[in-house]
């Protein structure tokens, strides 16, 4: 990882979130759980962070969340999706960032050629249920759980 985006990455955790929520008391994120014909999902590891989750980011203003989620889809994994994205729930990130909000996608239609790292996202793959990295995000084995039926659907993040 070059120190120059893990530095940046700290700045962005830190100081650059703290002031959007001083400067807006809501935020809002969207991410895609997109899923292989094996049942496998996309899981992306970020230069800035610790852990795999699933593709996304913020909604722009002037965005919809599904516009977000296209977006950050093909910027952070290269995917195009070639079927509709499903509204899989609205979360609430409150016990960690007061007003956070996250909207999740599912995707199963898509056509996906690799993936080159960028300066964000240094590793993008596919993960079997069963065999996902020790470091993958608790939220986001949470919302794989709940994709597969395996538990009910928590309003919290």
């Amino acid at each position: 990882m070059n120190a120059r985006y893990a530095i940046f990455g700290v700045f962005h955790r830190t100081l650059g979130q703290r002031f959007l929520r001083w400067k807006r008391s809501l935020t809002l994120g969207a991410r895609v759980a997109v899923i292989d014909s094996q049942g496998r999902f996309l899981l992306v590891k970020q230069s800035y962070a610790p852990g795999w989750l699933f593709p996304g980011g913020g909604v722009e203003f002037g965005e919809t969340c599904e516009q977000a989620a296209l977006r950050e889809l093909h910027e952070e994994a290269e995917v195009t999706p070639t079927g509709p994205l499903v509204l899989h729930g609205v979360f609430s990130n409150h016990t960690k960032f007061p007003g956070d909000h996250l909207v999740i996608y599912t995707l199963r239609e898509f056509a996906w050629n690799g993936f080159t790292p960028t300066r964000e996202i240094v590793a993008a793959e596919f993960f079997a249920p069963d065999s996902l990295p020790d470091d993958t995000m608790g939220s986001t084995r949470r919302r794989i759980d709940e994709i597969l039926g395996k538990t009910a659907r928590s309003a919290d993040w």
